[in-house]
């Protein structure tokens, strides 16, 4: 049996957290460009695996036949579901891009270059973001004529 002074020194031990200064500590900690691509691929990746499942569901109505599916496929010509398109697009390029970049700095040495192709990466997906932007939307904006 534990006598009172062995349980008041076993206490000192074991570390306890208050709950919101632990909050205050994350959330205020200086994330450099590794934590960000870490947080931005598994968001990114987390809406990929969502927008996996609403895919699936919105290709339901071809068990229902042609007309059925047509009209589905015309709600998403709208000029609304071509701009959740294009982000759906900078999601993939992201997560894509980053990947990449994973793979370069995991089986390439490429640790010590990991924040120059995290800003090489995030270049090159912005212009491809805003290119796609142009070819999507340039017949909606008379650009290119259709």
């Amino acid at each position: 049996m534990q006598t009172i002074d062995n349980q008041v020194e076993n206490k000192k031990k074991i570390k306890t957290y208050d709950q919101k200064e632990w909050i205050k500590e994350n959330l205020s900690y200086k994330k450099d460009s590794g934590s960000w691509a870490w947080i931005l691929h598994r968001i990114t990746g987390l809406a990929l695996i969502g927008y996996l499942f609403l895919h699936i569901y919105s290709l339901s109505p071809l068990t229902e036949g042609k007309a059925a599916f047509d009209a589905k496929m015309q709600q998403f010509t709208t000029p609304f579901f071509m701009v959740l398109e294009w982000f759906l697009f900078a999601f993939v390029l992201f997560h894509a891009l980053n990947g990449i970049r994973i793979v370069i700095v995991d089986w390439a040495d490429g640790a010590k270059y990991h924040k120059p192709l995290y800003r090489l990466s995030w270049i090159v997906g912005i212009i491809l973001f805003l290119g796609m932007g142009f070819l999507m939307f340039s017949y909606e904006i008379g650009v290119l004529t259709k």
